[in-house]
């Protein structure tokens, strides 16, 4: 054995234990006659001494240490006289007799730090490199330990690990797909999953009643924040449940994982919103509700009275900021700026201070009378020392997208998004369909597999924009953590979801015949979740094969 311990082990109770340590070396510092060098491994620092008085030669080499370097020493435990309470080994150190020198290294580009002097393009080119530091390393073991109680949890819930097939066909009306050409079929492609979604309803068909897996996806579209090409998700499917039932099921999944990797107990239900009312308070299908500034719709207020702004706008909506009418004309000129950015796309923003006396100053002033700013002050229930925030476009989707960026920043600059403070709910009543400019149709918002609410199904024929979904999302802190759906279990249906898709029947059977001839051998009502195996918060049935991990029959064209 190469170690006898951890460099995050030892304690005082171990003094005067002859150890065996290996790991990098962290830092040297050369005090005097003596040498102190800390030594990392995964596990924690362990400081070591060398004294020229009892060994120059072995202090001698200590001194040529370089940061990084990978050594063996053999020492004794002692009690440190001055003791780190920054660190677990802090009052323990290594008297060391023996110095081995396994490997030397060149002085790294950043410092192994959890506060590094590394930009981000630099740590990602040496990855290997930071992957050293504590605060990434502490990451994947929160990862791992996630995985550790997700798996448990479902085991005790009656779920059974299944791992699909990473070579299928394509499937449509989601992301791009990754394609694999295919040696054996010259001209043909496999297509990797962006998720296994046809995979896991053949499971529920076949009597698999509740499926999970731990499995990677990949989406060949662009990046975001918090996507990768690649990624991990937990994917689960159940049978003979209604969407009531999974929505308890990983309500409970993400309480347990609160307690057992944060200790943090959340004691009470989710909150439920609506898509619709999420769109129209919040400007976002994924709200942060730590804090309020919910938005104020103005059109009856603010419109009509000679601002051609207002006047000739479609939506005009605002977030009141309390007690930030301290903001300067400065500060109000930079917000001003922010929603202007491109990636915001806002022409201007209009403001309002609440003076301490109750009127009102806005910076349209001279096209409103004191008693329509004060309807507005009303509107918002404001009060002497609040901001008034309004924005207005010709398109109140893209504006109330431009109003969330806006009360986000407010959010942050005021200090009302506490990280330590968690804010959950479920947005459910999905939209079935959104329209696609770039395509002049009618898309999948979710996925053209999921089930349409019961008592929307007729407009299916008359108005499908209208139509609601039996889909459902996760949402803390402003993130969706996770999201599913119902799933259409009956192949009329089915086809006339595909019908509304642009789908010609032909097309529909080529690609997923499989799945609906399925549906005629007795197929059940299943409900499925999803959800990104990230840490910010919180891996071939044979049988399957043959249905769905045969090539996509498309043109390099197709491909490209």
């Amino acid at each position: 054995m190469f170690r006898s311990h951890t460099c995050g082990e030892l304690r005082l109770a171990d003094a005067g234990k002859n150890v065996t340590l290996a790991g990098w070396v962290q830092r040297a510092r050369k005090m005097g006659g003596m040498t102190f060098v800390d030594l990392r491994d995964r596990y924690g620092i362990t400081q070591l001494v060398f004294n020229t008085e009892v060994n120059a030669e072995l202090c001698e080499r200590a001194n040529h240490l370089g940061r990084e370097f990978v050594i063996q020493v053999k020492g004794t435990v002692s009690e440190r006289s001055s003791k780190n309470a920054n660190i677990p080994t802090g009052e323990i150190e290594i008297i060391v007799s023996e110095l081995n020198i396994l490997n030397s290294a060149q002085t790294p580009p950043f410092t192994i730090e959890d506060n590094t002097d590394g930009g981000d393009d630099l740590r990602m080119k040496y990855r290997y490199l930071d992957l050293r530091r504590s605060a990434v390393r502490k990451n994947l073991e929160l990862r791992h330990r996630m995985t550790m109680e997700v798996r448990r949890y479902l085991d005790s819930k009656g779920f059974l690990e299944v791992e699909t097939p990473m070579l299928i066909g394509s499937t449509p009306e989601g992301a791009r797909d990754f394609v694999v050409p295919s040696r054996m079929n010259p001209g043909q492609f496999y297509a990797l999953p962006q998720s296994p979604q046809t995979l896991k309803q053949l499971l529920m068909v076949s009597g698999f009643d509740r499926y999970f897996q731990i499995v990677k996806c990949f989406r060949d579209e662009d990046l975001r924040a918090d996507r990768q090409p690649e990624f991990t998700q937990i994917d689960c499917e159940m049978s003979f449940v209604e969407q009531e039932d999974i929505i308890n099921t990983f309500e409970g999944m993400a309480k347990h994982l609160f307690k057992e990797l944060r200790g943090v107990e959340l004691t009470e239900p989710f909150l439920r919103m609506p898509w619709a009312d999420a769109m129209k308070y919040y400007g976002s299908d994924k709200p942060d509700l730590r804090f309020g500034m919910k938005f104020v719709e103005l059109m009856d207020v603010l419109k009509g009275y000679g601002f051609s702004v207002f006047d000739n706008a479609a939506y005009i909506g605002g977030i009141c900021a309390e007690g930030a009418a301290h903001y300067t004309r400065k500060q109000l000129d930079q917000l001003t700026e922010f929603v202007k950015r491109p990636q915001i796309g806002a022409k201007g923003m209009v403001y309002a201070r609440i003076e301490a006396d109750g009127t009102v100053k806005s910076s349209v002033d001279k096209f409103y009378s004191q008693e329509v700013l004060q309807k507005m002050k009303e509107a918002f229930g404001a009060k002497p020392g609040d901001l008034i925030l309004i924005l207005s476009g010709d398109d109140a989707m893209k504006t109330r997208k431009q109003l969330c960026e806006l009360r986000l920043e407010m959010g942050n600059q005021l200090g009302l998004r506490d990280k330590n403070k968690f804010a959950c709910l479920w947005v459910v009543d999905f939209p079935m369909f959104e329209w696609s400019e770039e395509e002049g149709r009618l898309m999948a918002m979710h996925h053209p597999f999921t089930h349409p609410k019961d008592e929307d199904i007729p407009l299916l024929d008359t108005d499908p924009a209208a139509v609601r979904a039996d889909a459902y999302d996760m949402v803390i802190n402003g993130v969706e953590v996770g999201g599913g759906s119902i799933r259409i279990h009956d192949s009329a249906l089915q086809a006339k979801m595909f019908e509304i898709l642009g789908f010609t029947p032909e097309k529909a059977q080529e690609q997923f015949g499989f799945l609906m001839n399925a549906f005629k051998f007795g197929a059940l009502l299943t409900v499925v979740w999803h959800t990104d195996l990230t840490v910010g918060y919180l891996c071939l049935p044979v049988w399957i094969l043959s249905a769905t991990a045969s090539p996509s029959r498309r043109t390099t064209l197709d491909v490209t």
